[in-house]
């Protein structure tokens, strides 16, 4: 039989980085360069692979929805010739990314799995390695049909991801959604976890996300109206308000109230969707009289939506043509997996 084949992708970031007079940088060949003195990735358990690299490559802090476009055509384009797909990508980003990919590659019926590292492959002790090699492995199985993180032993749905550490090899976290895959002698794949397949038979179809103008503000105390007012303002369509515990903001700020009411129901509504800034946990727009002040003030629960996917949502919602209700309503149900609530029919 025939070896799965894997088709990688390297956008940039710290795995194929090198040395340079302003810092590490990627520069094109020479992660190919790397891979080429791995013998073990063509081992007996290593699938077949195609390496392609972004021209030009990007550290991942450059990242722009167009970019996601860019990755998702990369794969709408291989994605009858391969089994499975690997994107290497910086860490800074790479949750966001992980998020919008779901809402992008609608009817995906194959594995594709993001990874990258903390410390560039071609120095020691380099988690790039590792990393590589089981994303390549679990993309070959073809038993996790939907966009994922792997990362420091862990596999993950992607749009449930958050980067949580800034210098540990453990850089991502799954908090509110079990991890989809474990990694230590086996691969073991908790199948419970993972997303039905699309339509096999069905063409991978890719929605763009530009376009729209989303944004995120975090309360912290003694945010002011005129703050909020400065946000709230055309051209911005959507914006995913960082709440406190449960989604509780300053209730007792009428000005405040007022400023997030007249952007909600004005002529040219904003939507706004509330998320924690606790990792874990959940938003609940009723238990508090502080959430319930939010939800009067026209607020939509994320319920427990990361920020990065409430903000690939928002694009979503906003690209695909509706109306500002219409998003105010399909923001609080599950579309893609990013959120613990009931799915309703996919738009």
């Amino acid at each position: 039989m025939s070896r799965p084949n894997v088709y990688v992708l390297y956008t940039g970031g710290t795995i194929g980085m090198r040395p340079s007079a302003s810092g590490y940088a990627p520069e094109g060949g020479y992660l190919a360069e790397l891979m080429g003195e791995m013998p073990e990735l063509s081992g007996p358990e290593m699938p077949d692979f195609v390496l392609e690299e972004c021209d030009p490559l990007l550290d991942s802090a450059n990242m722009r929805p167009a970019d996601w476009l860019r990755i998702a055509g990369h794969i709408e384009r291989n994605y009858d010739a391969f089994d499975g797909f690997v994107v290497l990508h910086g860490t800074d980003t790479m949750a966001y990314t992980a998020s919008a990919l779901p809402f992008m590659l609608q009817g995906l019926s194959k594995p594709v799995i993001l990874t990258g590292s903390q410390i560039p492959m071609g120095r020691a002790r380099s988690d790039g390695r590792d990393n590589l090699m089981t994303s390549l492995a679990i993309a070959a199985r073809g038993d996790v049909p939907e966009v994922c993180v792997y990362f420091a032993e862990k596999l993950m749905r992607g749009c449930r991801t958050v980067k949580v550490n800034a210098d540990g090899l453990d850089a991502f976290d799954s908090p509110n959604y079990p991890p989809i895959g474990l990694a230590g002698i086996e691969i073991k794949i908790r199948h419970e976890y993972v997303r039905a397949a699309g339509d096999e038979l069905e063409p991978l179809r890719v929605q763009p996300l530009e376009g729209p103008i989303v944004g995120a503000l975090r309360l912290f105390p003694g945010i002011s109206a005129q703050m909020l007012s400065n946000v709230l303002r055309a051209p911005l369509q959507g914006l995913v308000l960082e709440t406190y515990g449960i989604g509780n903001g300053p209730a007792n700020d009428e000005a405040f109230l007022d400023v997030l009411r007249s952007a909600t129901s004005g002529p040219d509504p904003i939507v706004v969707v509330a998320t924690s800034q606790c990792v874990r946990g959940t938003v609940d727009l009723t238990s508090y009289a502080t959430g319930a002040a939010l939800r009067e003030a026209g607020v939509r629960s994320g319920h427990d939506m990361t920020t990065e996917a409430a903000l690939a949502k928002l694009y979503y919602l906003i690209r695909i043509g509706l109306s500002p209700a219409e998003i105010a309503e399909q923001v609080e149900y599950n579309l893609v997996g990013e959120l613990t609530e009931a799915e309703v029919p996919q738009l």
